[in-house]
Order: structure tokens, then C-alpha cells, then sequence
């Protein structure tokens, strides 16, 4: 149900001292696969857990990546994967922005987690995001306010390569039940909206991969 680097999961991440947990993931796993949007469950570092048909078909055409796969860890491919814009839109502003506020809340409640310290030393190798994220970051939350980092009910755009959706808009609706909770897992949901437009999908940006920043702008305080 979820990708790796090197190929398609089909199982939950095993877990053999909790028996009744992995079959109730095997089961939510078959839930999921039945919904029509894509779905995924993801832990407090953004470790995908579950995904399902439809979020694979969204993300099938990006390129392989050591680290920032999108069934892999939903956030290192935010903000690390050079495809990321291809698919997700307002790539900057829409995505990054609110997964590095969601990141650097969730640093300061699990400070001693070692993969969260590693994708924060990560970002401290690019530039341009280790600005965003001690500048620019602080700036936009007092500018937009700190709801616009929820990702529950937020409206962000994508570039699906079904050509039956194309440009279009999602909800993000995270609806997780007690029992996920419980193991540590949250579900989301990408609810497609109507295209934008009837045309087909939008000519893909040549791949010019920038050496370290694959942040462009970082909205710096006024004077």
C-alpha cells in the first residue's frame, strides 16, 4: 500500500510484539485502499505508514530520490524532492510554508527524536530554506496567522497527471481514528476538487535540478 525508494510496500511496517495492532493496520490498510482520493497515514515525523492506489497514481511520475519519496516521508518530499513542484501547486508558499511550521512545532515536542534532528540538519544545508525557516518562517505565521500551518481543512492546489483532473484544488482532511492515534499515526486525505479549467494538465517545468536550495523566495520581514 505505500512506496518505498526501491519499489511498492504492500504490508504495514511489521510490528511482531503487537500482534492485534498489525491486524488492525492490515485492515485499515484495505479501508483506505477503498477510498477514491488519495489517503495516506504517516507518524509524528511524516513516516508514510499506509497509502493507497489513488495517492501512488499522484505521485507515480516523479523521479527516484535517496531519501525524500513521497510513500517514503511525505515531508522530506516537500521540501526536498526536485520533482515536488511538479505535482504539488504553489509549491513554496502553499506546501512548504506550513510543513516547516507543522516540523518545527512538532521539533520543539520531540526535540530528541534523531530522524527529526536529521531532517533539521538537512535544512541547515540549504540556505535559502535554513533562511525560511529562522526568518522568513516567523514572518509568515504572524502575517497569515498560525492556522494557516494546520493542515486539516486546508485548501491547496495540485497538478495531477490524470489529465481528467489536471490543475485542480484539494482539502486536506485529517481524520484520524482512536485506535490510529493511539499507535501514534494520523490519516490524511487530499479531497480533489472540481479542475480549475477542462484542459489537460499543465506542461510540466523542465528538470532543472538546483544544486542545494529547492526553495526560490523567503519572505523576509518589512522594515
Amino acid at each position: 500500500m505505500a512506496y518505498q525508494a526501491g519499489g511498492q510496500r504492500s504490508e504495514p511496517r511489521p510490528d511482531p510484539e503487537n500482534p492485534v495492532a498489525q491486524a488492525y493496520l492490515r485492515d485499515y490498510a484495505t479501508f483506505v485502499e477503498a477510498v477514491g482520493f488519495p489517503s495516506f497515514v504517516v507518524d509524528h515525523r511524516w513516516d508514510v505508514a499506509l497509502s493507497n492506489s489513488a495517492f501512488r497514481s499522484l505521485f507515480g511520475g516523479v523521479g527516484p530520490h535517496p531519501t525524500a519519496m513521497p510513500g517514503d516521508n511525505f515531508l522530506r518530499f516537500v521540501l526536498f524532492h526536485p520533482d515536488a513542484a511538479e505535482v504539488l501547486g504553489e509549491h513554496e508558499a502553499r506546501w512548504c510554508l506550513p510543513m516547516l511550521a507543522h516540523f518545527a512545532a512538532t521539533l520543539e515536542r520531540h526535540g530528541h527524536d534523531a530522524q527529526l534532528q536529521a531532517i533539521r540538519r538537512d535544512i541547515a544545508q540549504d540556505p535559502i530554506m535554513e533562511a525560511a525557516y529562522r526568518q522568513g518562517l516567523p514572518h509568515w505565521i504572524r502575517a497569515v496567522g498560525a492556522a494557516a500551518a494546520e493542515h486539516d481543512g486546508a485548501v491547496r492546489p495540485l497538478l495531477h497527471p490524470d489529465p481528467r483532473w489536471g490543475a485542480t484544488d484539494c482539502r486536506i482532511v485529517c481524520e484520524t481514528p482512536r485506535a490510529l492515534e493511539d499507535m501514534g499515526y494520523m490519516r490524511l486525505t487530499m479531497v480533489l476538487r472540481e479542475p480549475r479549467r477542462p484542459s489537460s494538465v499543465p506542461h510540466r517545468r523542465a528538470r532543472a535540478r538546483r544544486a542545494v536550495s529547492h526553495l526560490s523566495v523567503v519572505p523576509v520581514p518589512e522594515a
